[in-house]
This record gives structure tokens, C-alpha cells and sequence, in this order.
């Protein structure tokens, strides 16, 4: 009787082979599988060009505000007068309930870029109203200074500064 011996060459048989290719083929066809559906988990067409928006700055005055919408939220842009700018810069950062100087607030003091929404139960504030000439949120009462920070009422933190840079001296762009 003849005995076979596989044909080896540094310790590895051709089955050795075989298993690894096998699998190797296996993972690349289960990938292939699977990639359509976390594919389909990428937010679509609509979503990412809500993501972010430019604004033209330059149709509005001093002293006044226009609302945008990012993200499906209200921003407010305030064209910041010279007594806003002062008034913001005079508090005493120290004693504000969430404090935040308001030069971490503006890239320019003369722009205050900020979601409209109250920091305590999501309401819309409005604007030159409540005890610091900012905003006021009638719901329950909190009130937002100049640099839309609380100074007083239930909202535990200031209104949020988005993302947004300067495209040039009269547009900027959100998010």
C-alpha cells in the first residue's frame, strides 16, 4: 500500500490556501451584501442642503434683526448698534447665570448670529423686550440680554451660537 503526503512547502497545504481564499472571497461578497443598507442610512438630498445657508448681510440696518431658518430653527441676525455692543461688554460675566463673555459670543461685535429658540422649553423669544433690552420669552418669562445671554427667568443657558463664518464683509454662512 501507497501513501499520499500532501504536498507542502514551509508548513502551508494547498487546503490552508483554499480556507483562506474562501473566506477572503466570503467577507468581500457579505460586504457587498450589507453596503446597500448602511448606505441607505446617509441622510438624503433635502436634509444635507439643510445643513447650511448663507445670509446677505447687507440689507440690514443698524439697529435692527432679520430671521432666518437652519436646520429648520430660527436664527436671528442683529445688526448690533454701538450701545447694544457696550451694554454687552459692561456685565459683570461673573454674575450671570451661565457665564460667557461676549467677545466668545460674535466674530464681529457688530454681528450677534443666534438660534431663536429659548434654552428652557423651546419657545421663539422676541425681540427689544424683557428687562435687558434683548429678548424675552413670554412662556415663562426668561430674559436675554443684547448678546442673548439669560440674565434672568428659567432658561438654565444662554441662546446658542451656531456655527457660521464670514464669507466676505456682507455674507456669512450658517452651519
Amino acid at each position: 500500500m501507497t501513501t499520499t503526503t500532501p504536498v507542502e512547502e514551509d508548513g502551508v497545504t494547498r487546503r490552508d490556501f483554499l480556507y483562506v481564499a474562501a473566506g477572503g472571497l466570503g467577507a468581500v461578497g457579505a460586504a457587498a451584501a450589507i453596503w446597500p443598507f448602511i448606505s441607505q442610512m446617509n441622510p438624503s438630498a433635502d436634509v444635507l442642503a439643510l445643513s447650511s445657508t448663507e445670509v446677505d448681510l447687507e440689507g440690514i440696518e443698524i439697529g435692527s434683526e432679520i430671521t432666518t431658518v437652519w436646520q429648520g430653527k430660527p436664527v436671528f441676525v442683529r445688526h448690533r448698534t454701538e450701545g447694544e455692543i457696550e451694554k454687552a461688554d459692561d456685565v459683570v460675566v461673573a454674575d450671570l447665570p451661565d457665564p460667557e463673555p461676549d467677545a466668545d459670543r460674535v466674530i464681529k461685535p457688530e454681528w450677534l448670529i443666534m438660534v431663536g429658540i429659548c434654552t428652557h422649553l423651546g419657545c421663539v423669544p422676541l425681540k427689544e423686550q424683557g428687562d435687558y433690552s434683548g429678548w424675552f420669552c413670554p412662556c415663562h418669562g426668561s430674559h436675554y440680554d443684547t448678546s442673548g445671554r439669560i440674565r434672568k427667568g428659567p432658561a438654565p443657558k444662554n441662546l446658542v451660537i451656531p456655527p457660521y463664518e464670514f464669507l466676505d464683509d456682507t455674507n456669512i454662512k450658517i452651519g
